[in-house]
């Protein structure tokens, strides 16, 4: 399937606004990867799952951290079992110590950028690692190859994937490094699109029911918890009320602690501690 084919349009469980259906789409067909930013809840991540489920595409993630090392993204070779298997025989295993590829681990983007077809390649909180990685991922996502160091030999993908980039916002990213992606920062959904969210996932919830959960969950949002409700909250809210057939009172909302989940935020919740105060 070439990426002229290809047309995400979102899924019974994700609520795609224009714009973003927009960037997606020219981003597939362009074959550039897309960085998309906004804060937790908004769907970043989300998103690069049901590109992979509506299209029917292969889903490779590098789920980023400070400690990764770029060329770890893309393989490492097992040393360990190599020296084992020099000391001690690779018995009916079928590798050769003397053969280097027998040792490599594949990472998300050397299995991207090996596979036959074409799949969705998620990079998770791009903004976690440091810059230097950042910097070395630049010629991966302009060139769609990497080198074996060992071996001085590339690595080209057979399929340009489609890159999905999310970041937080923890660190800012090089002009470089946004040069070579489409960018689109997914605002938090307003109160008309979050009630369209609720219902792809909750298409029997009463009205009422609806009505006053989001309205307590947009209160809580703004009133400066170290940790505000996002939207997975919302959604396992309004799932947990459908449950006990509760109405949530704005005065006192049941099972607060699936909206709140930091101690320091249902204390000041409750009026046990400094900070934001409960409904009155």
């Amino acid at each position: 399937m070439s990426s002229e084919d290809l047309r995400f349009s979102g899924t019974e469980k994700y609520f795609l606004d224009p714009e973003l259906g927009a960037i997606v789409n020219i981003a597939l067909q362009m074959e550039k990867p897309l960085l998309l930013t906004g804060e937790a809840g908004t769907g970043k991540t989300q998103l690069a799952f049901q590109v992979a489920k509506s299209l029917g595409l292969p889903l490779e993630i590098l789920r980023c951290k400070s400690t990764i090392k770029g060329e770890e993204a893309c393989y490492t070779q097992d040393t360990v079992l190599r020296l084992n298997d020099a000391r001690f025989g690779s018995g009916e295993t079928g590798r050769e110590v003397q053969s280097f590829y027998d040792y490599v681990v594949w990472g998300p983007i050397g299995r991207a950028f090996r596979a036959d077809g074409k799949c969705v390649l998620l990079l998770d909180e791009i903004d976690k690692t440091e810059s230097d990685i950042q910097d070395n991922m630049l010629d991966i996502l302009e060139d769609f190859e990497f080198t074996i160091r060992e071996l001085n030999t590339t690595v080209k993908a057979k399929q340009i994937p489609f890159i999905a980039i999310t970041s937080n916002a923890k660190r800012e990213l090089s002009d470089p490094f946004l040069r070579r992606c489409y960018c689109h920062h997914i605002a938090f959904p307003t109160p008309d699109q979050m009630k369209e969210i609720i219902r792809l996932h909750y298409p029997q919830t009463s009205a009422k029911l609806m009505e006053a959960a989001v309205k307590i969950f947009y209160d809580l949002r703004q009133r400066g918890f170290e940790k505000p409700p996002a939207t997975s909250e919302l959604l396992n809210w309004i799932g947990a009320l459908e449950n006990i057939g509760a109405v949530p009172d704005p005065k006192n909302p049941p099972l607060i602690g699936v909206l709140l989940k930091r101690a320091s935020d249902i204390q000041a919740y409750r009026g046990e501690g400094e900070g934001p105060k409960r409904y009155v």
